[in-house]
């Protein structure tokens, strides 16, 4: 059974940082890109960042580069997306997902077939 488990959210200052995790089961992360959205009420979800671990590389929207770092653990098991410098305007639920494309990383929610539950990441002082 495919499975993608988002934690690791929470309330944090800005300026501050965060570690979120995506637990991956029933199914290789080398055969997917998984990226990592993010939504808020009202508007559409948003791509935030990208990894191909079998093509070696990575993407990220311009309005988090420099800032976040997606990457995988040793064991291909667990995506991480590290956020730092937050600040309040990435205040969303963030959610990982899957794109059988493993040699392309996009932020296109459509392009993205299986979708983890989802995990709250408030920035507030």
């Amino acid at each position: 059974q495919v499975q993608l488990v988002e934690s690791g959210g929470g309330l944090v200052q800005p300026g501050g940082s965060l570690k979120l995790s995506c637990s991956v089961s029933g199914f290789a992360l080398d055969g997917y890109a998984i990226g990592w959205f993010r939504q808020v009420p009202g508007k559409e979800r948003e791509g935030v960042a990208c990894i191909s671990k079998r093509e070696g590389t990575n993407w990220y929207a311009d309005s988090v580069k420099g800032r976040f770092t997606v990457s995988v653990d040793n064991a291909g098991s667990t995506v991480y997306l590290r956020m730092d410098n937050v600040k309040p305007e990435d205040t969303a639920v963030y959610y990982c997902a899957r794109n059988p494309a493993y040699w392309y990383c996009s932020g296109f929610p459509r392009q993205y077939n299986s979708w983890g539950q989802g995990t709250q990441v408030t920035v507030s002082s």
